[in-house]
């Protein structure tokens, strides 16, 4: 079992908010990258967020820009603000008293998945593993890219041609522990029956092998 608790995250001069949910002995915590136009409200990452939870996980979905930040279309697109934010949260967990001692893991969807890479790739071995839900790691830079040793893991949907191509850019010069993974019939938002309940399974499949400690 776990209890929602709404949490808020200095940020730099700002103030993000965040639903975060650990069930009893998590195996570690993800943070969750939204979108652009999106937010912790997102109906897939929290479908996502929940079969993370029944496997174990921890989850913090965060809103990654305030609403007046938002409503700024230009912003949803500056990814390293995105990071920024991502990096706030990443050291709010580290210090408080719930979260602290969890292993830390990031799942992007779309502009997130570039935030989600570049902070991994600032934090070193304090990152543990990313996955990337018909992300734009192609919006990560190159040094980034080469630099994350967190195992990514990156899913696009069969159908959604240009995201492929965009992915297999980022996924040529990942130099971690990497697999890419279209799922068959998916188009880029996961809707078809089935498609986003594949998504969930592995990123939980993922999560629960590089997670934890490697003592554990």
């Amino acid at each position: 079992m776990s209890t929602a608790t709404l949490v808020h995250i200095p940020a730099g001069g700002a103030t993000v908010e965040g639903m975060l949910e650990i069930p009893d002995a998590a195996a570690g915590l993800v943070l969750f990258a939204h979108g652009s136009g999106s937010s912790r409200h997102s109906p897939r990452n929290n479908y996502v967020a929940r079969v993370l939870r029944d496997a174990g996980v921890g989850t913090l979905l965060m809103d990654l820009l305030t609403p007046e930040e938002d409503r700024d279309y230009a912003q949803r697109f500056d990814i390293a603000l995105l990071t920024g934010r991502l990096l706030d949260a990443a050291r709010w967990a580290a210090t408080n008293d719930a979260t602290r001692s969890l292993p830390l893991g990031f799942f992007g969807a779309s502009t997130g998945a570039a935030a989600a890479l570049e902070a991994a790739a600032a934090l070193g071995a304090s990152a543990r593993a990313v996955v990337s839900r018909g992300g734009r790691p192609d919006l990560a830079s190159e040094d980034a890219l080469r630099k994350v040793s967190a195992p990514t893991l990156l899913l696009v949907g069969g159908y959604d041609d240009g995201v492929i191509d965009l992915n297999q850019y980022a996924f040529d010069r990942l130099c971690c522990k990497k697999e890419f993974v279209i799922v068959p019939g998916a188009t880029h938002l996961f809707e078809e029956p089935g498609t986003l309940e594949a998504v969930a399974e592995h990123a939980a499949g993922w999560f629960a092998e590089y997670l934890p400690t490697r003592d554990a």
